[in-house]
């Protein structure tokens, strides 16, 4: 899936002119008859799904200037760039201090367009990045920072929605990626608990002998080596929000302390004799459904039903395979070398196709690593490298390739088998050196040195 583009122009001709261009670039071209018509769009429902926009600058109901300025009191950050027949100055200066991106003049050529399609969506990306960047920093993070057309993940947003006007607990199940400390923060960011402290907790990285300290701190003295107090996690999120991630893997004396924390607002320190207060909003994470947590004995009952006022089940990558195209694009733009880097639409259905175990964080890493390797601004099929979850091949490579090996009498040596393999490898990858060393798992100079052993260096 390409990126929308929006034509706004009140001559059937340009339109159909420009929608064509538009198609042949390689983007998706919507289409609105006069600039009122424009505005409706991009502020209802449907403007979510609009990149960029093509604007002509003189329409007889609302004329493009208009359009601009409706955009900016509306608060609507899309890239826009403005067409017009009359390319005098004043027109130029006017409209890029209305917003606009870039002008061009009619009858705009291909290559041209293109230049400024690029640009434009390049700067956008950019800099919508540091704004999320920032929003995260600050905890105003908020529902339209996450990138979704999925309807099961909009209804999951929705619901998260209602859920951050209040201060309930708010449980969220989902696999290892998909995102849940993303919507956990936007949770926050959305309620009026934003801006205050946001204290993310990995449950199963704390070792059991301290988990108490680190939630509820100590006073100095209270175990050898305590130097100086210190206030613990809960005392941190205080006026804020506590984010428990593997909330199962929480030892059940320490899930016994947090439930009744959870109740009475009040918490003791290690060493102190004194009730601590604290008003901390709780959301928790598992990678498991709660349920059976509770069954297999890694949550206490009591506890669950005290967090399990709404929950949220974030679907998997591979069942909202729709924004894999939108995922792949916001991982590949943020870099210098991102800026007019494009995926074919071969590339985009292979990663479609792929089902994605470790959900967004895998497919993340996936389009970093064909960024980085990459040395053409297209990148198609044979320029993405998808694991295979098979077993070890002998010499340690994965297992997605077979060999056959014509022997007779004594079977082969395991330099022929490797041997083979590597081949089979390289005829995979076209003969491309990088990628094959990315799909058998070694390093690049590892690589080649056992190309030269093997004698397949030339």
């Amino acid at each position: 899936m390409s990126e929308r583009i929006l034509i706004v122009d009140d001559d059937p001709v340009q339109r159909r002119l420009l929608d064509n261009m538009v198609r042949k670039l390689g983007y998706e071209p919507a289409v609105a008859e006069g600039g009122d018509a424009a505005v409706s769009l991009l502020a209802g429902a449907e403007g979510a799904s609009i990149d960029a926009v093509i604007l002509d600058l003189v329409m007889p109901d609302l004329d493009g200037l208009g359009v601009l300025a409706k955009l900016r009191d509306a608060g609507l950050a899309i890239p826009v760039i403005v067409q017009t027949a009359h390319g005098g100055i004043d027109n130029v200066v006017t409209a890029m201090r209305a917003g606009a991106a870039d002008f061009v003049v009619k009858p705009v050529g291909a290559e041209r367009l293109q230049v400024s399609l690029r640009n434009a969506l390049a700067a956008s990306a950019l800099e919508g990045e540091l704004a999320r960047i920032k929003r995260s920093r600050s905890g105003t993070l908020g529902f339209k920072d996450i990138i979704t057309r999925s309807p099961r993940m909009q209804a999951v947003l929705r619901t998260a929605e209602k859920a951050a006007g209040s201060a309930i607990p708010v449980l969220i199940e989902g696999e290892s990626g998909v995102g849940k400390e993303l919507i956990a923060r936007a949770i926050q960011g959305s309620g009026e608990r934003r801006s205050r402290p946001f204290v993310p907790v990995n449950c199963g990285a704390i070792p059991t002998e301290l988990v108490e300290n680190e939630l509820f701190g100590h006073k100095r003295g209270a175990y050898t080596g305590a130097t100086h107090e210190q206030p613990g996690l809960i005392g941190e999120a205080d006026g804020g929000t506590l984010f428990f991630d593997e909330i199962d893997c929480l030892p059940l004396l320490a899930q016994v302390k947090l439930l009744r924390f959870l109740q009475e607002k009040e918490y003791r320190q290690l060493g102190s004799v004194r009730t601590e207060r604290a008003d901390v909003r709780v959301i928790a994470a598992a990678n498991i459904d709660f349920e059976e947590a509770v069954k297999a004995g890694k949550l206490r009952q009591d506890l669950y039903y005290r967090l399990n006022v709404i929950t949220l089940h974030l679907p998997p990558l591979r069942e909202r395979r729709e924004d894999v195209p939108l995922l792949v694009r916001h991982f590949a733009r943020p870099g210098a070398k991102g800026d007019g880097l494009r995926f074919t639409e071969g590339a985009l259905g292979s990663l479609q196709q792929y089902d994605y175990p470790g959900n967004v964080r895998e497919l993340r890493n996936i389009v970093e690593r064909a960024v980085i390797l990459t040395r053409s601004q297209e990148l198609d099929p044979d320029d993405i490298v998808l694991p295979r979850p098979d077993a070890a091949q002998p010499g340690g490579y994965p297992a997605f390739f077979s060999v056959d090996l014509q022997t007779s009498g004594d079977p082969p040596s395991a330099e022929q088998v490797e041997q083979a393999y590597v081949k089979r490898v390289l005829d995979y990858c076209a003969g491309k050196r990088t990628q094959a060393a990315q799909t058998l798992g070694v390093s690049y100079p590892t690589f080649l040195r056992r190309l030269r052993e093997l004698g397949l260096d030339e």
